[in-house]
C-alpha cells in the first residue's frame, strides 16, 4: 500500500508526509524536477521524472493500484487511477470515484474548450485552511478503507 503523489504543485506534501508516517505508508512524490522531501523519513521517496508532457502522471498510474492513494488536482490522470482500482483524492479533499469521474471529465474538457475559445474564466479558488483540513480527513479516512480492502 502505497501513496502516490502528483508533487509539482501539490500544497499539501506536508499533510501526507504526517499521515504516511502515522499509518506507516511508503509514499512516492513523482515530479518533474528535485524537490525537497523529509530526510528523516524513509518512507517517502522522490522520484524525478522526464520533463516530457505527463511523464509523471504516466509513472504514477503505471504504478497504482487498488491498494494505493493517488493525490492529484490533474483529472485525466484521477481518471486513469480510478479506473486501476486507486483510491484518488485531490488536494481539497474531493475524492475522484468510478461515480463522479465522469463529469469530472466532462467539465475538465468543456472548460478548456471555453478557454482555447477566448473566454476568460478565472482561475481556481485560492487553497485555503479549509481545503488542507478536508484533505487531511480524507486522507485519514482513504488510508482506513485502503487497509481494510482485501489484497
Amino acid at each position: 500500500m502505497s501513496i502516490y503523489v502528483d508533487a509539482d504543485a501539490c500544497p499539501v506534501k506536508a499533510e501526507v508526509y504526517r499521515v504516511a508516517e502515522r499509518y506507516g505508508l511508503k509514499v512516492y512524490v513523482v515530479a518533474n524536477d528535485i524537490m525537497s522531501v523529509p530526510r528523516d523519513q524513509p518512507n517517502v521517496e522522490l522520484v524525478v521524472v522526464s520533463d516530457r508532457f505527463d511523464a509523471a502522471d504516466d509513472w504514477i498510474a503505471e504504478r497504482a493500484g487498488a491498494r494505493d492513494i493517488v493525490v492529484t488536482s490533474d483529472v485525466p490522470l484521477a481518471s486513469r487511477c480510478v479506473k486501476a482500482g486507486a483510491y484518488v483524492l485531490a488536494p481539497n479533499g474531493r475524492v475522484f470515484t468510478s461515480d463522479s469521474i465522469g463529469m469530472s471529465v466532462a467539465v475538465r474538457n468543456l472548460m478548456q474548450d471555453l478557454r482555447a475559445g477566448g473566454e476568460n474564466l478565472g482561475g481556481p479558488a485560492p487553497f485555503s485552511k479549509k481545503d488542507r483540513s478536508a484533505f487531511l480527513s480524507a486522507l485519514d479516512l482513504a488510508a482506513n478503507r485502503v487497509r481494510r480492502r482485501v489484497p
